[in-house]
């Protein structure tokens, strides 16, 4: 064997020897940030890096010459700098909230639960009709702000004499943050009724999409709640309670998720630190209240194409090359660590039909027909609600049902004034509560 290919061997060996030690001391690093929850930004965990490194480095060094033990700390040195990229705030540790919209003002209530939420106000066109009950508006996330499309399917309503109001949960879009342990779906039901209250108009009607279809389930069963309500409209829920978000399903017609151009934009989850926070936040293995980020620092930081496919997802296959832009850069906010801890609330508490089986609020379901919601999350309201008037199932449209394209809204507010006009509904009834078992037998 030549000269050169027996140093090419031991350069590569050697090469070889510093990536696994770079490889094993990021293995540390990422598993002490999972024991101590990311205590300290990341630093405990840093610093353990650093002195099991330091320890290896010596050892490799002993009694090695002076080149060599300065050798045995370059790899030290590479894991020490990508380890300590994740302790390193990249944006702004304070809450950053949205600036303001140029078509409607947002007020900001404080309510009875300690809550201090941002209010969109959409008053009635000046038409001569104006309908006597108010509707409250519940965006999904969970704790997301209010997209400028929802907000243009709100003026839509406005416009046919409705007086819309519309809240972002605590921690969402220009809403005040809460401690992380108050987020939870019991206070999101808690501060529909303090709304409701502070309003002081009496009864309301609500509409509550996705995440919002699944606050006001839970306030139709609880009937101290329910007493607030006029008439609900729960579209495209999430699951109800434990049991529902346990329970196995399938979906609606294909999406857009695994079809539409990638979304552009800066990403968050292209920096290691937050790479790390979320990506092991969604795994499990740090709380929503990790010490590495803050909440505030996470939501400044998370933007519209972090979302990446769950964007895709809320349309049909068909509409994958024509996706609007559901919210501006400015507009856009998203809790991740608020959203993942009201969720785990919801997966963790018992179920809530048999108090929904008491139900008498008049109520009505609208499912999409390219939903990617499972359908048994719906069907789990339909058949346990007995105040269910109507289903309005949804052809043509995904999760996103008043998304802008074609006639959508116009079709999606034709179904949410019937219902609450108590006129006949633009659409058969479908699935009926007897015929869930089919519905869900055929994959529709």
């Amino acid at each position: 064997m030549s000269s050169f290919a027996i140093r090419s061997a031991r350069f590569a060996r050697r090469l070889l020897l510093a990536t696994a030690a770079v490889a094993a001391l990021v293995a540390v690093f990422l598993v002490t940030l999972v024991l101590t929850d990311g205590a300290g930004s990341g630093l405990g965990a840093w610093l353990t890096t650093l002195g099991v490194g330091t320890a290896w480095a010596l050892w490799r060094g002993w009694r090695r010459a002076r080149a060599a033990r300065l050798a045995a700390f370059l790899p030290l040195v590479v894991a020490a700098a990508l380890t300590g990229s994740v302790c390193v705030p990249s944006v702004p540790t304070a809450r950053q909230y949205p600036p303001a919209l140029p078509f409607v003002a947002a007020q900001h209530w404080n309510l009875a639960t300690g809550s201090r939420v941002a209010v969109y106000h959409h008053a009635p066109a000046n038409n001569g009709v104006r309908r006597p009950v108010p509707l409250v508006y519940l965006n999904g996330g969970p704790v997301r702000g209010i997209s400028v499309l929802d907000h243009r399917f709100l003026q839509l309503l406005a416009r046919q004499g409705y007086d819309v109001y519309a809240y972002e949960q605590a921690g969402g879009g220009r809403s005040d943050l809460l401690p992380m342990d108050q987020y939870t779906i019991s206070r999101s039901v808690r501060d529909l009724a303090a709304f409701v209250d502070r309003l002081g108009r009496g009864k309301v009607d609500i509409l509550g999409f996705s995440s919002g279809g699944v606050v006001l389930t839970r306030a139709l069963a609880d009937p101290r709640v329910a007493a607030r309500l006029h008439r609900a409209i729960v579209a495209e829920p999430g699951p109800m309670d434990g049991p529902t978000a346990h329970a196995d399903g399938h979906k609606g017609r294909p999406s857009a998720r695994a079809l539409a151009p990638a979304v552009s934009g800066p990403r968050s989850t292209r920096v290691p630190r937050y790479a790390t926070a979320f990506g092991l936040m969604r795994l499990g293995l740090l709380t929503p209240g990790t010490g590495l980020i803050g909440q505030a620092e996470g939501d400044n930081a998370f933007t519209a194409a972090d979302l990446g496919g769950d964007t895709a997802s809320a349309y049909c296959a068909r509409d994958a090359h024509r996706i609007p832009q559901e919210d501006t850069p400015q507009n856009f906010s998203f809790s991740p660590a608020a959203s993942l801890r009201i969720q785990e609330t919801i997966k963790d508490s018992p179920s809530v039909a048999p108090e929904l089986r008491r139900s008498r609020v008049p109520a009505m379901l609208m499912i999409a027909e390219c939903s990617s919601q499972l359908r048994q999350w719906a069907t789990a309201v339909l058949g346990n609600d007995p105040a269910v008037r109507s289903t309005q199932f949804m052809r043509g449209v995904g999760h996103h049902m008043w998304n802008g394209l074609d006639d959508n809204n116009e079709r999606a507010a034709a179904v949410v004034t019937a219902f609450l006009e108590d006129r006949p509904a633009p659409l058969p009834d479908h699935p009926t509560r007897d015929g869930i078992p089919a519905f869900l037998r055929d994959h529709e």
